[in-house]
């Protein structure tokens, strides 16, 4: 973990703009401050890029945009599908007049730093994978004449492991027990969506470790004797939500809620108005 934010850090140096990148369906829980510190001590440029849009309504997506364009300017696509990617080039050219631009990718793992850093290249020239910390150390590509991109390792914050499970910070492989985060997990997206079992995988069970049970006879996950490998249950559920099979999303509203966003006066940004995504992205995007 250390190694990851040393090569994190020595990238944020070397760059003049930092591309955060979060996850659509949770932007704020996908958020590392501790990476905005690093770069606003630098003096670096910093750009929120919110990724996966392809999960998640744009109406809520603009919503988002409004409101994190208050501390930096923000976008959203979904580089997955290569939908609104037109925008990071444009925001790039837009934050820095320096030529040629070096610019470093960062974020948490699994919000898609590689994917995007393959859109900026045209070409899927890095393995990319939804297994958090599936890129190891730090990736330069000449991107344009006037552009070079760094992807970096995803660096994983303080917490306890439910919590940096279902911030998609830690893969379920590594959980020596995952059930209690898969518990958490279900707390959380029953909170915004309490049918959610239901709809993803056909389970009925209210209770959340019954939940996991009836997943785990459904999915055929059974220890000798025919009992329920509720762990094994627990992997998939985490999986899917790290993965995007699960399309449970949070609004800024949810956000303040969790006490994650404070309420404060609607103002105007440049960012936020007209600027970048104010064209709207491709129908596609609507689920």
């Amino acid at each position: 973990m250390k190694g990851a934010w040393a090569i994190v850090k020595k990238v944020v140096k070397e760059a003049d703009v930092v591309l955060e990148v979060v996850d659509a369906r949770d932007p704020m829980a996908t958020r590392s401050r501790e990476l905005e510190r690093m770069a606003k001590e630098a003096g670096k440029k910093l750009v929120l890029v919110i990724n996966k849009a392809d999960l998640v309504p744009r109406e809520v997506l603009e919503e988002w945009k409004r409101v994190l364009s208050r501390e930096y300017p923000t976008i959203y696509i979904g580089a997955r599908e290569r939908l609104g990617t037109r925008f990071l080039w444009r925001v790039i050219k837009r934050v820095t007049e320096k030529r040629p631009v070096v610019v470093a990718v960062v974020g948490l793992p699994n919000v898609g730093k590689s994917t995007i850093l393959n859109v900026l290249r045209g070409k899927h020239s890095i393995s990319t994978s939804p297994v958090p910390g599936w890129t190891k150390h730090a990736t330069v590509a000449r991107v344009a004449t006037w552009l070079k991109a760094i992807d970096t390792p995803g660096v994983v914050p303080k917490g306890d492991e439910e919590e940096l499970a279902v911030r998609g910070a830690l893969r379920p492989e590594s959980l020596e027990d995952p059930v209690p985060a898969a518990l958490k997990l279900i707390e959380v997206l029953k909170r915004k969506e309490p049918d959610f079992l239901k709809k993803y995988y056909g389970v009925e069970e209210s209770d959340p470790v019954r939940a996991l049970e009836e997943l785990a006879r459904r999915r055929n996950l059974l220890k000798k004797g025919g009992e329920s490998n509720i762990e094994e249950a627990a992997r998939v559920l985490i999986r899917d939500w790290q993965s995007g099979e699960l399309a449970v999303y949070f609004t800024p509203e949810d956000a303040r809620a969790r006490s994650q966003l404070p309420r404060s006066p609607k103002r105007s940004s440049r960012w936020s108005s007209r600027a970048l995504n104010g064209h709207a992205l491709p129908s596609t995007l609507l689920p």
